[in-house]
């Protein structure tokens, strides 16, 4: 991948690379080799070179059945100009009254994976974009590092308000804002959801389950039973930047998902 070594190192993923053997006693040769991707993955399926990995308790429980994403009837027959436009025009939580605008969604109409954060921030706020400064820019190279581009995906959030202060949003804001989310995936229909941080993870899950344990693990989404991955919020990375290691072996995994379906 051009310039693959750049995305990487912006994850915290160091690449190793053998020096070459003297001349005496072999031919020139060079092998790059990624240190993370000598490690087993995190997965619900047990590793082959291993013991079986027993995934968290309640994993199965949410993976027996998938979480409904019906679309509500008044927004089941929008396109897209249609839906944006009801977003913008919401006034059901309250949060218009604080925010500069409102948040839609980015990228590929049709993308195969679908990227679901949690609400705008800042920055959000006053582009109307989602992951934009530094969370984006470090977002655009987790996918560089698995070969997306950003206007390869679709981009959304939770919520299409930004919360006051960047808090966390509230139950009710999250169920007023669900029926514009399950309609952007019902147009996308993507074949990967990436969900990105505990927020855009529970409440697509349905669950109170720690972000820890639902990690590494593939859920479904949706009747059509899409695949869901769960990884780190960007932001959270760029505060814990150990973890990053960890949203590599995310997205790999998310990586193999959609390359299986492909075969």
């Amino acid at each position: 991948m051009m310039h693959g070594d750049y995305y990487l190192e912006q994850l915290g993923i160091q690449r190793w690379v053998r020096r070459r053997p003297p001349a005496s006693t072999a031919p020139p040769t060079e092998l790059a080799v990624d240190a993370v991707d000598s490690a087993p993955a995190l997965t619900a399926t047990p590793v082959a070179s291993g013991p079986p990995v027993t995934p968290p308790v309640s994993a199965p429980q949410l993976n027996a059945t998938p979480v409904s994403a019906a679309v509500p009837a008044h927004l089941a027959t929008l396109d897209w100009p249609a839906l944006q436009a009801q977003v913008q025009a919401c006034e059901a939580c309250g949060l218009q009254s604080t925010r500069t605008q409102t948040v839609f969604g980015v990228g590929n109409a049709r993308a195969n994976w679908m990227i679901i954060g949690e609400a705008p921030g800042a920055d959000e706020d006053r582009q109307g974009e989602p992951f934009v400064g530094r969370a984006g820019q470090l977002l655009n190279a987790m996918l560089q590092a698995v070969g997306l581009a950003r206007e390869e995906v679709y981009i959304a959030n939770i919520l299409k308000c930004r919360p006051p202060n960047n808090r966390d949003p509230r139950p009710e804001e999250v169920a007023l804002c669900e029926g514009f989310l399950r309609r952007q995936v019902a147009l996308v229909q993507p074949r990967l959801i990436l969900a990105l941080g505990r927020i855009a993870a529970q409440n697509l899950l349905k669950t109170d389950i720690p972000i820890g344990r639902l990690r590494g693990q593939e859920f479904s989404y949706g009747e059509s039973g899409i695949p869901l991955v769960v990884t780190y919020h960007p932001a959270y990375l760029l505060r814990s930047p150990a973890e990053k290691r960890k949203a590599w072996e995310d997205l790999k995994l998310a990586r193999r998902i959609i390359q299986s379906a492909s075969a």
